[in-house]
């Protein structure tokens, strides 16, 4: 029986690559969006692309608390427990503190933050029963380092490393390792239109080869903290 990830936010970008990495892999993996079309073109081509390897997906808007239970059972009923579990869902609003709209706060610590924790909570049973298991959360180079129009996306990106310390003190005698990924500018669509060259962006398959070697580690070792920056700097 193949392995499995659940990958949240999987249909582009860092979520997509890490769903190819580890399908190529020979996982099996699970992912939600919120746009339909999309997942089932991503279920398409990545079970056109991997034979033998199934993608099992679920339309969710995952910073609503009735939409992650509804994503989990889905995982549970099928039963698709994760070997790995992504938390990888997010929305980036510029803006600053003093003068962004009123509500923005809510929107990206629903989306950023509530989102992985609730589904942790959802799926982390079946890992401490087994005694094995990797939960990634995808932070950002904003949860270590302030930076002007970072506002309160910077607010709930800091907020989800803390969570990931919190975990792994948690889990670690569990056998379950936590990882914190927090990326530098990656090239992906919440870029589009920018006036950048894409020389000065990460991949996202490079963020997805760095998840694949923390997984591949002894369980004698994890790594807790992955920071990838672009060769040039923050942009």
């Amino acid at each position: 029986m193949n392995k499995k990830i659940v990958v949240t936010g999987g249909t582009k970008g860092i979520g997509r690559a890490i769903i190819e990495k580890f399908c190529s892999q020979g996982f099996d993996a699970i992912s939600c969006s919120r746009n339909q079309e999309e997942l089932d073109r991503l279920k398409k081509e990545v079970e056109g692309s991997y034979p033998g390897i199934k993608l099992h997906v679920f339309k969710a808007d995952l910073s609503r608390k009735e939409e992650v239970a509804a994503f989990a059972e889905f995982v549970k009923s099928n039963d698709l427990a994760p070997d790995v579990l992504v938390n990888n869902t997010g929305v980036f609003i510029p803006g600053q503190v003093h003068t962004e709209e009123e509500g923005v706060l809510e929107q990206m610590i629903d989306t950023n933050l509530y989102s992985a924790y609730r589904l942790t909570r959802h799926l982390v049973g079946e890992m401490i029963d087994r005694k094995a298991g990797h939960i990634f959360n995808m932070c950002s180079i904003a949860s270590i380092t302030a930076y002007n129009n970072g506002g309160s996306y910077s607010i709930s990106k800091f907020a989800m490393l803390g969570m990931s310390k919190a975990l792994r003190e948690e889990l670690k005698d569990k056998g379950i390792r936590v990882t914190a990924i927090m990326p530098g500018a990656t090239l992906t669509a919440s870029w589009d239109g920018v006036d950048i060259p894409p020389e000065r962006f990460m991949k996202s398959e490079d963020v997805a080869e760095a998840c694949w070697a923390a997984w591949q580690m002894s369980g004698h070792s994890v790594v807790e903290e992955l920071v990838i920056r672009p060769q040039l700097g923050d942009l």
